[in-house]
């Protein structure tokens, strides 16, 4: 038996197999233009301003300094009051030493500032695998380091804060309570609680709102 080829039988070609290849799809016109001599001279001359920062920073490293140089009289003075001289006034001691630890606070403030600012705005410090880094340096940020920054001003207005609570038993006195030469009076203190009040709150926003950038970009991711 001969079999015949039936047309009506055969498969129908597709249409992407009945139409011929054409040529390929033109590129999709591009429209950033490449900048020019002078938008990259003018960038170039941007990017390097941030070392105008530096003597910034150079100038705080010798404020440090000189605080230091505060810190050794301050103490001194203490050590020569009680040992040389001999008057021992437990208040006077007390405010003596909050004058110490305002002075170390202000001098981690002045750390924070130099490393974290350099480190932000101007140039890497490049200390990774260093023994002595700092722990905060490795995440810091603009965030971080404004953080850090209002957590510091609050410990130092803590420390004024204390040293102005020494007195307050004395402001039932007429103009108020003094203690170390220094008045204190009703209204005074009022105003301390309420501007300490406002660094916390500060502080609080400021890390609500680092928190809530972080929360955003690892959704992002």
């Amino acid at each position: 038996m001969i079999e015949t080829d039936d047309p009506t039988t055969r498969p129908r070609p597709t249409d992407a197999e009945a139409a011929p290849p054409g040529p390929p799809a033109p590129p999709a016109p591009s429209y950033h233009r490449q900048p020019g001599p002078a938008s990259r001279a003018i960038g170039s001359v941007i990017f390097f301003s941030r070392w105008l920062q530096a003597p910034l920073y150079i100038g705080l490293i010798i404020a440090q300094a000189v605080y230091v140089w505060v810190f050794l009289v301050e103490l001194w003075h203490l050590a020569e009051e009680v040992i040389l001289n001999g008057h021992i006034n437990e208040a006077e001691v007390m405010l003596a030493v909050l004058g110490l630890i305002d002075v170390v606070m202000i001098a981690n403030l002045l750390i924070m500032v130099i490393i974290g600012g350099y480190e932000t705005f101007v140039s890497r410090v490049n200390t990774d695998g260093h023994p002595d880094q700092p722990e905060w340096l490795s995440h810091v940020n603009a965030n971080v380091l404004k953080v850090k920054l209002a957590m510091a001003i609050i410990g130092i207005s803590s420390i004024h804060l204390l040293k102005t609570f020494i007195a307050v038993g004395d402001l039932g006195a007429a103009g108020g309570g003094s203690i170390a030469g220094e008045s204190y009076t009703p209204q005074g203190v009022f105003w301390q609680v309420v501007i300490h009040v406002v660094f916390i709150l500060s502080a609080v926003a400021l890390a609500a709102i680092d928190r809530m950038s972080r929360t955003a970009r690892s959704a992002e991711h």
